[in-house]
């Protein structure tokens, strides 16, 4: 369980009944009071090597930009929502675009305003457009792992569960989903768990659950009658990506029980990487593996890189034909 070791919040949170409810949680926790949750100058000027120490932090305050953006694979749109940032530290995590702003968790506890705007989205969309939308809550955070901490997630499909015009949506990487089972979620929950090899999860996903505590999520979610997507992500070309990535797929068909294979649908990415990452991993995590591969990357961008074409074919080759072999029911969204 989570503890954080001072929590900086704006003052209006406590204006807010989540915001009350953190405040008695974290009693003895080291409170700092600051103007803005997106500007804090204590954090600009730590160096990098402080990066897994300043995750102990918690920020609180009030989320003011609630845009929407349009999306095209699971959801319709991606939506701001109750947390950004994470307690956790994947390497190659696309949160860390500035590491003194994005990498620590960040709570917003106006979340009746933000479910508000979803509620009117799905409204008009529907009328409008005869479509049930369905909303991306998790792009900028864990859910799961932020429920542990606001009880958000209980709280969301509790009131949501009753709209009938559109659905919601979120990654995971954590299995703590006890709480969420009971819900009467009435079918309006898509629940996406991230897996990956074992070798890379404990390389690379620092402080994320294991790979068998996922799929048992897995199993329990589906049991509990939430539709279930896997996303095998991101997709790490290290040297022996082949031996890991066939072992994954047939640890996953042979643990998934047959209710979960039946309907799981797939989303494959390969990981992208930036400068930002390896200026702050070679500071913070100076004995962790190095994830740019200059023979196997090319620039995406402004200091940002990808895998090779060459490199992107054979995976997709790779798995088209391992997935076809082990789910062969079992539809692949997109590979990307």
């Amino acid at each position: 369980m989570f503890k954080p070791k001072a929590i900086y919040f704006e003052k209006d949170i406590l204006n807010y009944q989540l915001g009350k409810e953190l405040f008695e949680k974290y009693e003895d926790v080291l409170k700092i009071e600051i103007d803005n949750h997106n500007n804090i100058e204590e954090m600009r000027t730590k160096q990098n090597k402080e990066f897994a120490n300043m995750k102990r932090n918690l920020i609180i305050g009030t989320r003011k930009t609630h845009k929407f953006i349009e999306n095209h694979k699971v959801s319709d749109y991606l939506v701001p929502y109750t947390s950004s940032g994470c307690t956790a530290s994947c390497l190659y995590c696309y949160l860390v675009c500035n590491y003194n702003k994005c990498a620590y968790l960040r709570l917003f506890v106006n979340r009746e305003q933000m479910l508000e705007k979803i509620f009117k989205v799905a409204k008009k969309d529907f009328e409008e457009k005869g479509k049930k939308s369905v909303f991306e809550i998790g792009s900028n955070s864990d859910l799961i792992l932020e429920n542990t901490i606001t009880n958000n997630l209980v709280w969301t499909i509790e009131n949501f569960k009753d709209n009938e015009n559109g659905r919601l949506t979120f990654p995971t990487k954590f299995d703590m989903v006890d709480p969420i089972l009971p819900l009467n979620h009435k079918g309006k929950v898509i629940v996406r768990v991230s897996v990956n090899p074992e070798e890379i999860i404990n390389r690379v996903e620092f402080g994320t659950s294991r790979l068998n505590g996922r799929i048992e999520a897995i199993n329990k979610l589906k049991e509990a009658g939430y539709e279930i997507g896997i996303l095998i992500a991101p997709v790490i070309f290290v040297d022996n990506w082949e031996k890991l990535y066939l072992e994954l797929i047939q640890i996953l068909s042979e643990k998934l029980t047959d209710k979960v294979k039946k309907s799981v649908f797939f989303e494959i990415i390969f990981m992208t990487y930036s400068y930002v990452h390896t200026k702050i991993n070679e500071e913070a995590f100076p004995n962790a593996i190095n994830l740019y591969e200059k023979d196997k990357m090319t620039g995406r961008g402004r200091g940002k890189y990808w895998y090779k074409e060459n490199i992107r074919e054979e995976g997709k080759k790779f798995f088209l034909e391992n997935m076809k072999k082990y789910f062969p029911n079992n539809e692949i969204l997109y590979i990307v």
